[in-house]
């Protein structure tokens, strides 16, 4: 009889409203071997089969066992839990001293005039993590909305050691990709303080140098026509929302008291909340800062493929509404932990209310 350890592999895969895990192994059977799966939705009940109607010998267990898994992989799945590997380093969760430059949420009133302005451009608003990338030498990290190192995908990490020098580049993180819309440094020179236009064009020039699918260019709509175009496609392909740029103007670190050069409309209500109860069959309870007392704003169900958030802990929610008299939020639908906000910014402003209306 052949001997040797069992063979098993776990995958996963999340892109949009895809999340679904695998697993395969090899289990010895009457002396010789069988290669066996299971798969499904993460945290559902798994479908499950075998690649062997009959044990066989290891080698060509191994063999169906390889085969298998690399098909999945070319699928895009891939051993890490959140559907991609990451890389982390010793410094995750160091300070950086360098912070994104946050925008402001516009009406949709106010989008026809940005649309009209030719001093304005627009892209899509991904729908993923803020991540700044920074390469020095042979160093790259992410750095998240708090200024925090923070690990990247591994497609990401090796990206960005094929572009030439160093740099920082600032972008929306999702799955294996890292959309790109602004350099911050390129080849030791700040370019912080340059309008807008000119930092697209040395980004533009960086990233031209290597094609890559895993760090890619977020295309501007410049004209008045492209950006009608642009916001009509978004919204027909259910995106999370579009953002305008001033063409002009420097990057300053943060989000200003109101307006400010950049600027986003979602499609969707959002916001950022912390869990204040853990609820029987599954649900939170989640509050809202107004002022200097927290108010409640109702609870979410947890799905199945989420753990379940501990008490304190920040959380991303989407909902249709919020209920003027209450606060609290009407078809809530949990998207998962928020390690880069902190409490203090789940605040009341970001509710959205039936009529519209915003909360003082």
């Amino acid at each position: 009889m052949p001997t040797s350890p069992q063979q098993s592999v776990s995958l996963y895969f999340k892109a949009g409203a895809s999340d679904k895990e695998y697993h395969a192994r090899i289990e010895p059977q009457d002396g010789r071997f069988v290669v066996k799966f299971a798969y499904g939705r993460r945290g559902s009940t798994l479908q499950t089969g075998t690649k062997t109607t009959i044990p066989v010998d290891f080698q060509t267990a191994t063999r169906l066992f390889t085969k298998l898994v690399t098909e999945k992989k070319a699928k895009g799945y891939t051993e890490g839990q959140a559907g991609t590997p990451y890389q982390h380093t010793k410094d995750a969760e160091r300070v950086s001293h360098i912070l994104p430059q946050l925008l402001n949420s516009i009406e949709e009133s106010e989008l026809e005039k940005l649309i009209k302005d030719d001093n304005w451009c627009a892209q899509e608003k991904f729908d993923g993590r803020r991540i700044l990338l920074h390469k020095e030498g042979a160093a790259i990290h992410g750095i998240n909305r708090k200024g925090l190192f923070v690990g990247l995908p591994s497609p990401v990490v090796v990206a960005a050691q094929a572009l030439p020098g160093d740099f920082t580049l600032d972008g929306e993180s999702v799955g294996e990709a890292l959309h790109v819309f602004d350099l911050l440094m390129h080849k030791g020179r700040d370019l912080r303080s340059a309008p807008y236009h000119v930092r697209v064009t040395d980004l533009l020039n960086l990233l031209a140098s290597r094609d890559s699918r895993h760090i890619q260019f977020a295309p501007i709509a410049w004209s008045e026509r492209e950006k009608r175009q642009l916001l009509a496609e978004l919204r027909q392909e259910n995106k999370e929302g579009i953002v305008f740029k001033h063409h002009d103007a420097p990057y300053v670190a943060g989000r200003p008291g109101s307006g400010g050069s950049q600027l986003k409309h979602k499609f969707y209500a959002t916001l950022s909340a912390v869990v204040d109860t853990i609820n029987d069959k599954r649900s939170v309870g989640v509050k809202l800062l107004q002022g200097t007392r927290w108010v409640t704003a109702g609870n979410v169900t947890i799905p199945a493929n989420h753990a379940i958030p501990a008490h304190g802990a920040v959380v991303e929610v989407r909902y249709l509404y919020a209920f003027k008299e209450s606060g609290c939020l009407y078809q809530p639908l949990y998207l998962g932990a928020r390690s880069d906000v902190l409490p203090t910014d789940c605040v009341t402003r970001q509710l959205k209310f039936k009529n519209d209306e915003a909360e003082a």
